[in-house]
């Protein structure tokens, strides 16, 4: 059965269908999303692309937290984006909207690791991570490719961004904001830092390699306690993996397609719910 699928970023709604037979993905649609609209325009946009999908089996959803993934209520404040759908039922709302009674939400940092579990970086290894850094980070910690939230082996929820670093929340460390914030010069994004430091910059390399650094020690722990004998990095900023890797100490490799893996993901959790 192939399963229609909806990946939500802050500023993108990617419409796929995944065929698991061989864990294809078929893009249908890609567009914009202008996600601090409110939650009628954002239900809108969000409708408009899962029509262009056969929804007769229902339809997944890969998107960030906080939101209440069993319900389909979001909890978004200050994230900048989503703000309008606080306390919104979301999956009420879209179900009504497309006219179908099954949508299965699921965390995108789960889902990105259940994809490379299944079809990536980690394929059927036994005690994994999965780590997406962009904005924030997401982290899922699986064991036999389900993910594990719960216990004294993970952080709480499974997720790392609650913890703290160096006496600071993680995020002031490896995030886009706090690696912008490092370097002394203004750029766009951490891409054009890892440019530079490709290119030969010092200090966008140094900057790179801190952040990363700080990321090997506050997963340090978390590795040890779970077990992780491989783990997976995913989002924008895994794309200084090449400017990085010394730094980590512990077997790990990058993601080829970020969004592709949360896509199958999502699919691979909607056939076993």
């Amino acid at each position: 059965m192939d399963v229609a699928v909806l990946e939500i970023g802050g500023s993108h709604v990617t419409a796929a269908v995944v065929t698991p037979a061989t864990w294809e993905v078929t893009e249908v649609d890609r567009a914009e999303l202008a996600s601090q609209e409110a939650a009628e325009v954002v239900v809108g946009q969000l409708a408009e692309a899962a029509r262009k999908l056969p929804l007769a089996n229902g339809l997944a959803v890969a998107l960030p937290g906080p939101f209440d993934f069993g319900t389909g209520v979001a909890w978004y404040r200050g994230q900048g984006k989503f703000d309008q759908l606080y306390g919104f039922n979301l999956g009420a709302a879209l179900g009504a909207e497309l006219g179908i009674d099954r949508i299965l939400f699921m965390n995108d940092a789960e889902a990105f690791t259940v994809g490379e579990w299944t079809a990536g970086e980690v394929r059927g290894v036994e005690r994994c991570l999965g780590v997406t850094i962009g904005t924030g980070i997401g982290t899922a910690f699986l064991a036999d490719g389900r993910v594990v939230r719960d216990g004294d082996t993970v952080p709480p929820g499974g997720e790392l961004y609650k913890t703290s670093y160096a006496g600071r929340p993680l995020e002031d460390s490896i995030s886009a904001r706090a690696i912008l914030r490092a370097y002394p010069k203004t750029v766009p994004g951490v891409k054009e830092i890892a440019d530079l430091a490709r290119a030969g910059d010092p200090t966008a390399h140094e900057v790179l390699v801190t952040a990363f650094t700080h990321l090997a020690g506050a997963l340090a722990p978390w590795l040890e306690r779970f077990g992780v004998t491989h783990t997976v990095l995913g989002g924008s900023i895994s794309g200084a993996f090449d400017l990085v890797a010394a730094s980590l100490d512990f077997p790990v490799s990058a993601t080829k397609d970020t969004e592709r893996s949360a896509l199958i993901g999502a699919a691979a959790h909607y056939l076993r719910s």
